[in-house]
C-alpha cells in the first residue's frame, strides 16, 4: 500500500515541529546548567562519616565524624583597642567587643598577627575595601577594574570544595545578608564583583552568594510545606530525567542531519548531558532530602539582625544535616554604609568606622562591632548544642573563621586581621586562648585548615609562604 505524499501544510508542521524542537535544545543548554542541577549531589556520604578511622580523611574527623569548614566576613574592620584581648596564650582577657563570647572561652581562638598584604594599595591607588573583600579569602591582589575583567584568585574554600565536594549534596554554600552584584563600579575603580563576592571558583569567577533566605532552604530541603518537601524533590528529579531524555532522544535524530563542525559542538554539549546525568543519577544514590522539622522562611527579613540570625541558623542546619561541608557568609561587603537604629545608631557604618578617634563616633563603631559579634556568639552556641555522630558537638567538629580584609576601619590598615578562629577541627585544633602569631600571611592560615580538612597537594594560596601549625 503506497503512502500518499505530504501536503504542503503537513510538511510545514513537520518543519515547525523540527524547529521547536531544536529551539528547545538550545533553550535547555541554559536550564541543564542551573545551579540546582549542579549542586545535585546528595545530603552525605553516610558511610565515610559513620566508620571510625584512627587518622581521619578528607572531610572526615578521627572519630568519623563529619569535618566542617566556614568563613563568616564582616564589613569595615574593627575598633582596634576594643578588639583585643589583654594578655595572652590561655591567659587572656576579652575585649569589649569580644565579650558575647565569654561562654565560649574554651570554643575559640583569637588569632593576632595574620597580615593581607595584597589589599594594600601598592600601585593601585584607592580601593582598600574592594581589596579587602576580594583579598580575604584568596590572599591574592585583585585587578583594578570596573569592567568584565575581573581577576583575583581561587578562595580557599573552592579549593578545598573542589577536592571533596562529591562527599555532599552541595560542594559549598554560597550565603549573604547583602545585596548581590557581579558587576558595576564601586569603589575607587573597582568592579562591585570584588565587594559583594567572598568566594572565588577561579581566578575569573566569583561564586554568587545568595541572600534570601527561603530560597536558601528550598534549595537546601526543598519547597513546599515540611510533609511534602521530599515528594516535590523527587517529583523534580523526576522531570529532569525526563528532560534530559527528551534531549538525548532529539540530539540522536539531530546528529544524521549535522555537519561535521555542528556534530562536534553537539558532542560537546551531549558531554555536559552526560555529567547532569551522572549527578542526578549519584543525588538519587544518596537518597532523600533531610528533614530540618523546620518552617521555610519567609524571605529576606527587613531587620537586619533578623537577616542575620536566619542566615545564621540556615548555614547550622546546613551543616548539621551534613548538606555541605564547605561555606561562606558574607554578612556585608567592606564599605557598606547600613545604618543600624535597632541600636540607637542612624549614621552609617562606614561613616563610623572612620571616626577619627572622635569619642562619640568610637562609642558607635564599638557598638556595631558588638553587635555583630553577638549574632556570631549565638551562631556558635547553636552548634555547640548540635550533637554530631561522634558524640561530640557540631562546633566541636567544626572550623569557623570570623573576621574582615581591613583591621582598623579608621585607617584602612590590612595588617593584623581581627580574626576569630572558632571549634576544635574535630581535635585538630587548640581553642581557648589569644593565639599571636607574630606578622604572617593569613593565606598561611588558609594552607593549615586544607590541611586539617584532609585535603593533601595544596602547595600555595594566594600569597602563601608556609603553613602555620600552632592553631
Amino acid at each position: 500500500m503506497k503512502h500518499a505524499l505530504p501536503t504542503p501544510s503537513e510538511i510545514a508542521a513537520q518543519r515547525h515541529f523540527a524547529l521547536n524542537r531544536r529551539q528547545f535544545l538550545r533553550g535547555l543548554g541554559a536550564c541543564v546548567a542551573l545551579p540546582v542541577l549542579e549542586s545535585a549531589l546528595g545530603p552525605t556520604a553516610r558511610a565515610a562519616a559513620s566508620a571510625p578511622t584512627t587518622a581521619g580523611g578528607m572531610g572526615v574527623t578521627a572519630s568519623g565524624a563529619p569535618l566542617r569548614m566556614a568563613f563568616v566576613y564582616f564589613p569595615n574592620g574593627a575598633h582596634q583597642p576594643n578588639w583585643w584581648p589583654t594578655g595572652e596564650g590561655s591567659s587572656f582577657a576579652f575585649g569589649r567587643t569580644m565579650e558575647p563570647l565569654a561562654p565560649l572561652r574554651g570554643a575559640i581562638q583569637v588569632l593576632g598577627g595574620l597580615d593581607h598584604q595584597n589589599a594594600k594599595a601598592g600601585n593601585d591607588g584607592a580601593g582598600d575595601h574592594a581589596r579587602a573583600n576580594a583579598t580575604f579569602l584568596t590572599g591574592a591582589r585583585a585587578r583594578k577594574t570596573d569592567s568584565t575583567d575581573i581577576q583575583a584568585g581561587i578562595s580557599v574554600d573552592q579549593v578545598v570544595a573542589q577536592r571533596m565536594g562529591h562527599l555532599t549534596r552541595f560542594p559549598s554554600l554560597e550565603l549573604s545578608c547583602d545585596a548581590v552584584r557581579k558587576s558595576g563600579r564601586c569603589d575607587s575603580g573597582y568592579s562591585c564583583a570584588y565587594q559583594y563576592n567572598l568566594s572565588w571558583h577561579s581566578a575569573t569567577t566569583p561564586m554568587p552568594p545568595e541572600p534570601n533566605p527561603r530560597l536558601v532552604f528550598e534549595r537546601l530541603f526543598g519547597s513546599g510545606p515540611a510533609n511534602q518537601r521530599q515528594a516535590n524533590h523527587r517529583r523534580r528529579q523526576a522531570t529532569e530525567r525526563s528532560l534530559l531524555d527528551f534531549v538525548m532522544d532529539d540530539a540522536r535524530s539531530l546528529q544524521r542531519e549535522l555537519g561535521r563542525s555542528d556534530q562536534q559542538k553537539l558532542d560537546e554539549y551531549l558531554t555536559s548531558v552526560r555529567e547532569i546525568e551522572q549527578r542526578i543519577e549519584r543525588a538519587e544514590k544518596m537518597g532523600d532530602l533531610p528533614d530540618p522539622h523546620a518552617d521555610t522562611p519567609a524571605g529576606i527579613p527587613t531587620n537586619f539582625g533578623d537577616h542575620m540570625e536566619v542566615m545564621y541558623d540556615l548555614l547550622g542546619l546546613a551543616f548539621q544535616t551534613d548538606s555541605t561541608r564547605v561555606s561562606t557568609l558574607l554578612l556585608a561587603g567592606d564599605g557598606n554604609n547600613r545604618a543600624y537604629p535597632q541600636i540607637g545608631i542612624p549614621e552609617g557604618h562606614h561613616y563610623c568606622s572612620h571616626h577619627r578617634n572622635d569619642p562619640a563616633l568610637v562609642d558607635k563603631i564599638a557598638q556595631i562591632d558588638g553587635y555583630y559579634m553577638k549574632y556570631f556568639a549565638r551562631f556558635l552556641q547553636k552548634l555547640d548544642a548540635m550533637k554530631d555522630v561522634d558524640g561530640r558537638s557540631v562546633l566541636q567538629n567544626s572550623m569557623i573563621v570570623y573576621g574582615c580584609g581591613n583591621a582598623d576601619g579608621n585607617r584602612h590598615t590590612h595588617e593584623n586581621l581581627p580574626v576569630i578562629l572558632a571549634g576544635a577541627g574535630g581535635g585538630a585544633l587548640t581553642p581557648g586562648r589569644f593565639n599571636r602569631l607574630g606578622g604572617k600571611p593569613m593565606s598561611n592560615l588558609f594552607l593549615s585548615l586544607t590541611d586539617r580538612m584532609g585535603v593533601s597537594g595544596v602547595e600555595r594560596i594566594g600569597d602563601s609562604s608556609g603553613r602555620i601549625g600552632n592553631v
